[in-house]
């Protein structure tokens, strides 16, 4: 069996999205770690100061961001969730 799963790494443990059907404890796997994607926000036209502004006052919503629930939005302009053209 060779199949992708996508997942993140938090809290020291690999947590995936969905589960692989008929999966075997003691199953091997191969964990691949992708780079974070960074937003430079000077480019934006945001400097240290505005960052931390809007870092404290989003940060009330960052639990339910990091919730795996969430997890669907992360690609969400990339994913067939966009609407169709007319």
């Amino acid at each position: 069996m060779l199949k992708s799963f996508e997942g993140v790494y938090r809290h020291g443990k690999v947590e995936l999205n969905d589960a692989p059907p008929d999966l075997e404890d003691e199953t091997r796997v191969i964990v691949t770690f992708l780079a974070p994607r960074l937003v430079d926000l000077r480019t934006r036209g945001m400097d240290e100061a505005q960052a931390a502004e809007l870092r404290s006052a989003l940060s009330a919503f960052a639990g339910d961001w990091d919730s795996d629930e969430m997890a669907g939005y992360d690609d969400y302009d990339a994913s067939s969730h966009q609407l169709p053209a007319r």
